[in-house]
């Protein structure tokens, strides 16, 4: 395939790239849809096409358009309270809007270099002459570096080999600036720190359209949740072989895709059973069941996603 941007990676290179929805309840968590992104030097190509059996009613559609169609298609058959994704999905300022015109509360993380303006910093002096100036925006790394030490709070976040894994986070409210669009409404800058072997700090970004009365222990806890998604991914390639195949098709990536997630479901829920985690026999949740969980999304039909969904082309204001 064509030589795309590689999350796993950290770099453009030769591979295939998957859409991943994960399901994450307070019990378990388990991926339940994917979707191939599909280059859009592929999708023009007839040739390439029909040499991997790609099927006429696939378009280009972008990564966080098959997101958001996956979302529509899954969601209302799994009650959860957020949606989480990494930098790749939160750095989008459409998706992020998309998200919120779909009355869902979101936790996303964006990259060191997303440009933020401190809602709550006073503004600048005035001249008299002209308007207002306000705050100017920043890298949210350099935000980051300005903020006091004693505006850190602890945290413990997420399970460790040695027990919970403590960190520190901070919080304000911003105006984003992401793809060279400013966002039109005011979300949550979120961060958290975590303390290395070396002595320095691994800093994690996060944006959120919920404003909380006590916001740090709840982002915390979806933030832990996010995590529970490269597990799944972990758990799928190490238990069932979700990304050792050599397929060249269209067909034949979705058919191991399929079988490796099918397979991972059902050693999770045998290893469940051995383990007696579930007092009775296996049935459908009750909707509020995991009302607390995490609902991560997307997809409107096997092959694409409805023309509504489509993300507009990028002008940067």
């Amino acid at each position: 395939m064509q030589r795309p941007w590689c999350g796993r990676l950290g770099k453009i290179d030769n591979c295939q790239v998957g859409i991943y929805l994960a399901y994450v309840g307070r019990a378990e968590h388990a991926l339940v849809d994917v979707r191939l992104y599909l280059p859009q030097e592929w999708a023009r190509d007839r040739k390439r096409r029909q040499a991997a059996g790609v099927p006429r009613a696939v378009r280009f559609h972008t990564r966080h358009e098959l997101a958001l169609a996956m979302l529509d298609e899954r969601g209302p058959l799994l009650p959860h309270a957020w949606v989480s994704g990494d930098d790749e999905m939160g750095r989008c300022t459409w998706f992020r809007q998309q998200l919120r015109a779909r009355g869902e509360r979101y936790l996303l993380a964006v990259p060191s270099n997303t440009a933020v303006r401190d809602l709550t910093a006073p503004d600048p002096p005035h001249s008299g002459r002209g308007r207002q100036p306000r705050a100017p925006f920043v890298r949210v790394d350099r935000w980051c570096a300005a903020v006091p030490e004693a505006a850190w709070q602890a945290l413990e976040v997420r399970a460790g080999e040695n027990g919970p894994v403590p960190v520190q986070a901070v919080w304000t409210l911003v105006q984003a600036r992401t793809e060279g669009r400013v966002s039109g409404v005011a979300e949550v800058l979120v961060v958290f720190r975590e303390a290395q072997a070396d002595g320095t700090w691994k800093h994690d970004y996060l944006l959120s359209n919920e404003v909380l009365a006590s916001p740090l222990p709840e982002y915390a806890r979806v933030f832990k949740a996010q995590h529970r998604v490269e597990e799944c991914l972990q758990r799928a390639k190490g238990e069932a072989g979700l990304a050792d195949y050599e397929v060249r098709t269209w067909r034949g990536w979705y058919h191991h895709q399929a079988l490796a997630l099918t397979a991972t479901w059902f050693l999770t829920v045998e290893a469940r059973r051995g383990k007696k985690m579930d007092a009775g026999a296996d049935g459908r949740p009750a909707p509020e069941a995991d009302r607390g969980g995490v609902g991560a999304a997307a997809g409107h039909g096997r092959f694409g996603v409805h023309a509504s969904y489509r993300q507009p082309a990028l002008t940067p204001d």
